[in-house]
C-alpha cells in the first residue's frame, strides 16, 4: 500500500490527511513509483547536506572559516549542476558566503 499526504480545504481550514493507495498493477508504473521514491530520498539527503555545510560555513570563525566556506561553495556548485537548486540561487548563496568571508 502506498501512503502519501494530501492537503484539503475543509470548512475554511487547511487539513492534512494521510491517504493510502494500492500499488499500480502495470510493471512500468511500479518501477516509476520506486524510482521516484528513491530520487526523492536522494534529493532530500543532498539538500540536507547542502544546508548543513552552509550552516557550518556561516557559523565558523577564524582560520577554519575559509576551508568551510570553500567546501560550502563546492557543495553549492554541485547542487546547481545536479539541478537541486537553481543557478541564480546558487550564485546568491556563493556571493553571500564570499561576502561573509571577506567581512
Amino acid at each position: 500500500m502506498m501512503c502519501y499526504t494530501i492537503f484539503l480545504y475543509e470548512r475554511f481550514a487547511l487539513v492534512r490527511k494521510e491517504v493510502e493507495h494500492d500499488m499500480p498493477n502495470i510493471k512500468s508504473a511500479k518501477k516509476r513509483v520506486n524510482v521516484n521514491q528513491a530520487k526523492a530520498a536522494r534529493n532530500k539527503a543532498n539538500r540536507s547536506a547542502l544546508k548543513t555545510s552552509l550552516k557550518k560555513a556561516r557559523a565558523a570563525e577564524g582560520e577554519d572559516k575559509q576551508a568551510l566556506v570553500q567546501a560550502a561553495i563546492q557543495k553549492v556548485d554541485q547542487a546547481a549542476a545536479k539541478g537541486l537548486i537553481h543557478k541564480n540561487n546558487a550564485a546568491r548563496k556563493k556571493s553571500a558566503l564570499a561576502k561573509s568571508l571577506n567581512a
